[in-house]
């Protein structure tokens, strides 16, 4: 989780039309954040977490100026915002997590989870489907991704539908990242390769996971999907298509 904070928000960040001079003061709210994550839960760490929660609101804002800017909405733009809306998501199940409070009834472990969720398969999967610059992947990864946050309160066959378009949406998102490696130099084109390939295997698990709860099928327990869906996407996935994207912006 905190790979997402001090890494992965930030340089996304410096990929996106609405971002300012300086992501300098994205750190002031992450470094308590994930210093949150490392404390016992109780007041402090409750308190440093609200700091990180603060910060997502600023992005929200970003959003918001963005939009009254251009006063339009096409498929990337719901990208694009979907990436700016989702660290917020993740930073107030961060803040309940962290006070013990079961936030809309969810478990403490659902929580955690949600925290690092809503950093990979929300900012930096909505983030890759904006600079993909596909239309349909555009769409389907935020569709998905709601789809998927709607199914924690309407149920598992909800969020199986969510899993569905998500993963339709980032199949897309990782073939139009092997085509950009075809024309990028050999540094991002690995990167680039790495990032859309675990997403074959990652999706997969993601499906077998919300199909398992829906219908009498075999899933990875809920260990094993952390230690391969979450750390795939996190690092093979996240990490290395934004540092792609950034070396592709160098250039």
């Amino acid at each position: 989780m905190s790979l997402g904070m001090l890494i992965v928000v930030p340089l996304g960040l410096t990929l996106l039309p609405t971002r300012t001079t300086s992501t300098r003061w994205w750190f002031a709210f992450a470094v308590p954040g994930a210093v949150a994550l490392w404390l016992p839960r109780g007041p402090l760490s409750t308190a440093l977490a609200s700091v990180y929660f603060a910060g997502t609101v600023v992005l929200i804002a970003l959003a918001a100026r963005h939009f009254l800017q251009r006063r339009s909405l096409d498929a990337q733009q719901v990208a694009l915002y979907t990436a700016l809306a989702t660290p917020s998501i993740a930073a107030l199940a961060l803040v309940a997590e962290r006070s013990s409070y079961e936030l809309f009834g969810f478990n403490l472990t659902v929580l955690s989870l949600t925290v690092a969720h809503f950093h990979f398969a929300g900012f930096a999967a909505a983030l890759m489907a904006y600079l993909s610059a596909d239309g349909l992947a555009a769409v389907s990864v935020p569709l998905g991704t709601g789809l998927v946050l709607l199914g924690f309160f309407l149920g598992d066959p909800v969020e199986l539908a969510g899993a569905v378009v998500l993963t339709a949406g980032m199949w897309l998102v990782g073939w139009n990242l092997w085509r950009r490696s075809r024309t990028a130099d050999r540094g991002t084109a690995v990167l680039l390769v790495v990032s859309g390939s675990v997403l074959v295997v990652t999706m997969l698990l993601a499906v077998s996971w919300a199909l398992g709860h829906v219908a009498n099928t075999p899933y990875l327990p809920l260990e094993w999907m952390v230690a391969t869906h979450g750390v795939a996407n996190a690092v093979g996935f996240a990490l290395c298509g934004v540092l792609a994207m950034k070396r592709e912006g160098a250039r």
